[in-house]
């Protein structure tokens, strides 16, 4: 039998976020009421049943038309489209909440919000935006985003993914991997090359032709995302189907730009959490006869947390300003989610260590995020190639070349 009294256990999620620069002194009325928003659907309706989605590897379908309703798809799209019509700084504090419950779950909003909806309202038809936008915001389509190719990943200029035109439609040829939201997906976007190699978007649906989605699965991270493989074998696109102004890799890659600053703050939300975790357990375990809160070494480890987070939030505010000016760059982006991971994994790796050998279980978030960080690390760019992208903005020279 075990005894009594010998590790705390996390009943419920109280969760409250460190604010040591009064950083909610910068934040709107509107601001603090969507993360108070997002705070309490992850509240109610992620923690309580992440950890066993996590165990079975299962994504939790039955959130999709949730998040729809909570207005989580498409938050920065105008409202004549289904949107929410609010700012990058809301979106980013709502992408902050969400992934704190999940990484998986984020996953799932970034890629309809940042990598279905917005090329669709950025470079898209007006009746493509019609058809398409208020049913994605809703949830009642569920869209994914195909560029990644298995020999082309860091490098999807690269991609071998094809088209060519027909008197009235296209025909589609090749394969996308470590695609989000791939099996589960009504609709694709996806980027191909045309008869003069150059890449363009077309949008499929699920039911076309030669069209199939596979799932991924036997992984140790994500394990709540629905990931995998899209196949395209003669698939006959509609002429309308093709995205007109989506006009070469850049306008991928400023999807990327829109995925990658949620992750940023997503990231975030994965050291705050941690952080939290760890501060309340440290009080409440004893060890050599008081909390194991009052040893130098882990007050070292929760001061480091702390100072990390504090500098993260205030890049993630600013970079949230800068968008809402549309002064933004790729450089700053890069910056931003490649330091915003590297903060997270080290209050994963410190939370790891003040939990003991309780942090391994489904008792704590802790290893769930650990291994969820391994993925977003490397997804929407390398933690290297986002250096490389400072590299040749500071020196001018594209190393990647």
């Amino acid at each position: 039998m075990q005894p009594a009294n010998t590790t705390p256990q996390r009943k419920i999620d109280s969760y409250e976020s460190p604010d040591f620069y009064a950083l909610d002194d910068l934040l709107t009325a509107e601001h603090k009421l969507v993360r108070t928003a997002a705070r309490d659907f992850v509240k109610r309706e992620i923690t309580p049943i992440i950890e066993d989605h996590a165990l079975r590897s299962e994504f939790p379908a039955q959130l999709v038309a949730k998040l729809g309703k909570i207005g989580a798809f498409g938050p920065t799209i105008p409202t004549k489209h289904g949107g929410g019509g609010l700012d990058q700084v809301s979106y980013g504090l709502m992408l902050q909440e969400i992934e704190r419950g999940d990484s998986g779950i984020r996953s799932c909003v970034s890629v309809q919000s940042s990598l279905v909806m917005y090329p669709i309202n950025e470079f898209g038809s007006d009746e493509q935006k019609e058809k398409y936008l208020p049913r994605l915001a809703s949830g009642e389509l569920l869209g994914c985003f195909g560029l990644t190719e298995a020999n082309h990943g860091s490098d999807p200029g690269g991609m071998e993914t094809n088209f060519i035109e027909r008197s009235d439609y296209y025909l589609l040829n090749g394969s996308k991997l470590w695609i989000t939201n791939a099996p589960i997906a009504d609709i694709a976007i996806v980027w191909a090359k045309n008869d003069q190699g150059k890449i363009r978007a077309l949008i499929l649906e699920q039911g076309m032709e030669g069209f199939t989605a596979n799932e991924i699965d036997k992984k140790w991270s994500l394990r709540t995302s629905a990931i995998g493989e899209l196949t395209f074998r003669d698939v006959r696109v509609p002429k309308e189907n093709l995205i007109p102004e989506a006009l070469g890799l850049k306008t991928a890659l400023q999807c990327l730009d829109q995925a990658r600053y949620g992750i940023a703050w997503g990231a975030l939300g994965i050291a705050m959490e941690c952080y939290e975790v760890s501060r309340r357990y440290a009080a409440e375990r004893i060890q050599f006869d008081k909390p194991i809160a009052s040893f130098q070494l882990v007050q070292e480890k929760l001061a480091g947390m702390l100072t990390d987070i504090t500098q993260a939030q205030l890049l993630c505010w600013r970079l949230g300003m800068l968008k809402n000016e549309d002064r933004a760059t790729t450089a700053q982006i890069s910056l931003a989610k490649r330091n915003n991971i590297n903060v997270a994994q080290r209050a994963a790796q410190a939370a790891r260590q003040i939990l003991g050998g309780i942090g391994i279980t489904g008792d704590y978030p802790i290893m769930r995020h650990l291994m969820n960080l391994e993925s977003v690390s490397t997804y929407e760019g390398t933690n290297d190639v986002h250096l490389l992208i400072l590299g040749a903005y500071i020196t001018g020279i594209p190393a990647y070349k």
